[in-house]
């Protein structure tokens, strides 16, 4: 299935954008990237023998990508034009959520309510489980080193 995704992100990619990179991902899925209309495009396996889950999502300041805010499953049988009216569908709705928000109005073409609560900004940040994992591989190293230091010093 992964030579067969390949295939067809290349087909699309030349379908949706004229410039375009396309690479692979260590989970097995294809992403396209319009670095010029900053936009990306990942297809993966789905659930299905022959379904690919479809994301689409921006590509912010300074390369990094920012998380899928539309995502549909489409059967790689359905062809590739199929395919590509889904991610031009998926795009378009990734292109309205980048639109500017008047306070107190919904973006063009979503609801004001979205099916996830809202977060004030600023709560729920929290460090990470790698993060202290690291942290937790630095202390021990600096232990290490001031018993070291202490026995033979």
């Amino acid at each position: 299935m992964s030579a067969q995704l390949r295939d067809t992100a290349g087909e699309l990619a030349e379908i949706l954008w004229r410039e375009h990179t396309v690479y692979r991902e260590r989970s097995g899925g294809v992403v396209i990237r319009g670095e010029h209309v900053r936009r990306w495009i990942s297809l993966a396996p789905a659930g299905g023998r022959d379904e690919v889950l479809v994301r689409a999502g921006r590509i912010l300041d300074g390369g990094t990508t920012a998380p899928a805010r539309s995502e549909a499953v489409v059967p790689l049988s359905a062809g590739t034009g199929v395919l590509a009216a889904t991610c031009r569908r998926l795009l378009a709705e990734a292109a309205a959520d980048a639109a500017p928000v008047v306070p107190g109005r919904a973006a063009p073409g979503r609801s004001n309510q979205s099916g996830k609560a809202a977060r004030p900004k600023g709560s729920g940040k929290h460090t990470s489980f790698g993060s202290w994992v690291i942290l937790a591989c630095v202390v021990g190293v600096i232990a290490l080193y001031v018993y070291s230091t202490a026995m033979h010093g």
